[in-house]
């Protein structure tokens, strides 16, 4: 059998693309290697939710103690949670593969590589199959990388993957690397009373952010106590009598019991034939052109492009490609404005221009207006006030949003609604916040007198 499309690796990315590529009437089959659904929901964004959600009730009760109206101590049961997580993701994996089962798509578990014009030889438990195709998905997702001297040895030195399948919480921790991996894993140590020293060869933690979410994060880590190190720059790592020990280029040296080091992902793409089929790699990223393909047979998605590395992103490009390769559609791909969220307290929500960035929009025109979470009912009501939400205006409409503070991830969706459909003054009358709410912080932001971005 010749498929018309073959999909390799199942994650955001892979499997929406085979679900809606099958819903289009296309023969379908999904090859992966490990399990259903990838680093997100195995070893990325769902355990670490999961984690956050199991230990929010310390953080709140911690904010409401402050205000001096509740006591008492929550303690979570790191093995009962570990159990949980194990339970919910066998779950959702048995129920991703019924929905296979239910669609006609043909699942091929084991390692899948180019061996020749159109087809993948899939290394089972079976032995090799070949599996033949006319249209090709790669969908190969990420894996963590590592600096020479930062390697995990999955003793004291851990990789994400590795910090995620403890069987205990270790009671002092050093992450290397204060992007959002390091900053979300952190958080959760940290509620479970480990001592945390965070360390970044940049100038700010999140650096990707606006630089003053980078300032509010920071003040909030300061004042539960952690040590961030920043604009150090580690020389290396390792596991020593039983801890971690960690090297600053000054020579400086930092122990604890664990070390988490997440310093970024690079794509998986090597050593599955894919230069051999034709395919460009440019620092182990598959070039694609306006429609997302590699070659005219073979299209690239997710992490493995390299575009952008966010589950929902690729789960964007898995619907734009299964409607491309089933000829619904032959417009160049457009993402729009892809939201990024950092969860835990607080959390840090963008969509669109930030501010320090806002000569790459309309320099000339641009403004930005925002109001402070202390005036927010809801904020107040959870006794977590700091943080803020900053609009970016050009031209009159809205172009971007950033949000730092209390649960501010529930306001992604409606910013980017309205950046989307380019918000005006006007627009903002159009339809009624509910009160009292969170969103009525947004509300504000969009109402409040504007300033020209300097």
């Amino acid at each position: 059998m010749i498929y018309d499309l073959v999909v390799i690796g199942s994650g955001p990315g892979g499997f929406d693309c085979a679900v809606e590529a099958a819903g289009f009437g296309l023969s379908v089959a999904l090859v992966e290697k490990g399990f259903l659904g990838g680093t997100c929901l195995n070893r990325g964004c769902i355990p670490t939710k999961l984690w956050l959600g199991a230990t929010s009730a310390i953080e709140e009760l911690h904010n409401q103690a402050k205000m001096k109206v509740a006591s008492g101590e929550v303690i979570v049961d790191f093995a009962a949670l570990q159990g949980r997580v194990q339970k919910h993701l066998t779950g959702t994996r048995k129920a991703m593969a019924m929905q296979l089962k239910k669609l006609g798509i043909d699942l091929f578990e084991g390692q899948g590589s180019l061996s020749g014009e159109g087809v993948i030889t899939v290394a089972t438990a079976e032995g090799e199959q070949k599996v033949e195709y006319n249209k090709l998905v790669v969908a190969t997702g990420s894996k963590p990388i590592f600096f020479p001297g930062l390697e995990p040895d999955n003793d004291c030195v851990l990789d994400s993957d590795m910090f995620l399948a403890m069987e205990t919480m270790p009671k002092s921790l050093i992450v290397v690397g204060a992007g959002f991996i390091g900053l979300e894993m952190a958080q959760v140590a940290h509620r479970f009373g480990a001592k945390i020293t965070v360390v970044d060869a940049m100038d700010r933690v999140a650096p990707l952010e606006d630089p003053e979410v980078s300032k509010a994060l920071l003040s909030t880590f300061k004042r539960w106590k952690w040590d961030v190190l920043l604009q150090k720059r580690v020389s290396g790592v390792r596991t020593v009598d039983g801890k971690a020990l960690l090297t600053l280029d000054s020579g400086e040296q930092i122990t604890a019991d664990k070390a988490l080091v997440a310093v970024g992902r690079g794509p998986v793409t090597q050593g599955i034939g894919l230069e051999e089929a034709g395919v460009t790699l440019q620092f182990n990223q598959i070039q694609v052109d306006d429609h997302l393909l590699a070659t005219p047979n073979i299209y690239a998605i997710g992490d493995a492009n390299g575009q952008i590395q966010l589950a929902h992103a690729a789960a964007h490009q898995a619907h734009y490609v299964a409607s491309h390769a089933a000829g619904k559609i032959d417009a160049p791909y457009a993402s729009g404005n892809v939201p990024s969220v950092l969860f835990g307290a607080p959390e840090a929500m963008r969509v669109g221009a930030m501010e320090h960035e806002a000569f790459l929009t309309d320099f000339e025109t641009c403004q930005t207006s925002r109001a402070q979470l202390a005036a927010n009912p809801m904020a107040q009501a959870h006794a977590s006030t700091q943080g803020f939400i900053k609009v970016i205006w050009s031209g009159g409409k809205v172009v971007g949003i950033t949000a730092v503070g209390h649960d501010v991830s529930r306001l992604t969706t409606a910013a980017t609604l309205i950046i989307h459909q380019g918000w005006t003054a006007e627009d903002v009358y159009s339809i009624i916040f509910s009160h009292p709410s969170l969103d009525e912080a947004l509300l504000m932001a969009l109402k409040a007198e504007r300033k020209d971005v300097q």
